[in-house]
């Protein structure tokens, strides 16, 4: 679901990689659909590699989009909570994030990234139910 979507430090919105160059990778922006190369100064997250903190473990962003789109029945958020009222959905969604490690930035990220990739259809939970199955036939 996740994989391929990235997250480019100083860029707005997320990015879909299209194919990869000598010295860079051609992505597509989510927001505007405009290809851009992106080179290996820039800092470049994948949405796959990103996870939360609770108070025992980290918890894959995945799941933590699963989480609000159970609460907002897989529709895109219409007003954006701030502040307090961002911290209190939080607590909704995700009853046991690490409120120390987590910042409100981190949670204004998540729920924008969270609309873009609703609004873009790219957030379907079915497909992976069992990806270990698929990946063990894969290496046989």
């Amino acid at each position: 679901m996740l994989k391929g979507i990235l997250a480019i430090s100083g860029q707005p919105g997320l990015f879909k990689m299209i194919a990869e160059a000598k010295n860079s990778i051609i992505v597509e922006s989510l927001l505007n659909g405009k290809r851009m190369p992106a080179y290996s100064t820039a800092k470049i997250s994948s949405l796959e590699d990103i996870a939360i903190y609770t108070d025992t473990t980290e918890v894959s962003l995945k799941d933590v989009f699963k989480s609000i789109a159970e609460k907002e029945e897989s529709k895109a958020i219409e007003k954006i909570p701030s502040g307090n009222d961002l911290k209190a959905y939080f607590a909704e969604i995700m009853p046991d994030y690490d409120r120390d490690r987590v910042y409100t930035s981190d949670m204004k990220k998540i729920v924008q990234w969270y609309n873009l990739l609703q609004k873009s259809d790219l957030l379907n939970f079915d497909e992976e139910e069992n990806p270990e199955e698929n990946k063990e036939g894969d290496k046989a």
